[in-house]
């Protein structure tokens, strides 16, 4: 059956974004002095700018402050934004849930101006489209404010929504709000106990139903 709304994670899950973070991460960690680790990309997969910030500061010794930081970073990531691509599968299964009228949100940790950005560089905007960034909650993933909150601009019960994330924090966070939460990686991993873990835009389109 498919369910009254689906709420996607953007990084990961809908765009192909995630090579594009980390080169624009890795260019201004060594911008700044900084060597980045070898599992920088594990360590920093669906969380937010600031956890991100403070991780650099208290564990590399990063001296900038947080608002010149994060302008450093989005100089380096916007211009990659054209060679952003969708993922696979999902922007055609976003858009075939939208003509069927089912209630839909891209929920994501990234500020409002990289959300725009990939969403408009992969042409997913219509009047009235309902998108939450980390600067219209409170609390970022793994908190569950992210995906409630998209449930009350849809007017949809949580507990009759799917979340939708390729990060274990989205993931936790879809758990957190009460949702059905399916777990797409990049590559096959465990996800949260709980979650329902997918491989393929196949399985994604079994489990909503379609």
């Amino acid at each position: 059956m498919t369910p009254k709304a689906v709420f996607w994670d953007m990084d990961g899950t809908l765009v192909d974004s995630e090579p594009l973070h980390e080169a624009a991460l890795i260019a201004a960690m060594r911008n700044a002095g900084l060597t980045p680790p070898a599992d920088l990309h594990e360590r920093v997969l669906g969380v937010a700018a600031w956890p991100v910030y403070e991780m650099m500061r208290d564990e590399f010794g990063l001296q900038l402050p947080f608002d010149e930081w994060i302008v450093h970073k989005y100089e380096h990531y916007l211009p990659l934004v054209e060679g952003l691509k969708p993922r696979p599968g999902a922007i055609e299964i976003f858009k075939e849930l939208r003509a069927l009228g089912v209630q839909q949100a891209v929920v994501s940790n990234s500020d409002r101006m990289i959300v725009d950005a990939n969403l408009h560089m992969v042409g997913l905007t219509y009047p009235g489209m309902k998108t939450i960034s980390r600067n219209d909650v409170r609390e970022g993933k793994p908190h569950a404010e992210p995906f409630l909150r998209a449930a009350y601009l849809a007017d949809v019960d949580p507990a009759h929504a799917v979340a939708v994330d390729d990060s274990w924090p989205g993931a936790m966070a879809g758990l957190a709000a009460g949702m059905k939460t399916i777990f797409w990686p990049e590559k096959p991993m465990e996800g949260p106990p709980g979650a329902i873990v997918i491989n393929s835009a196949g399985e994604l389109r079994a489990q909503l139903g379609l």
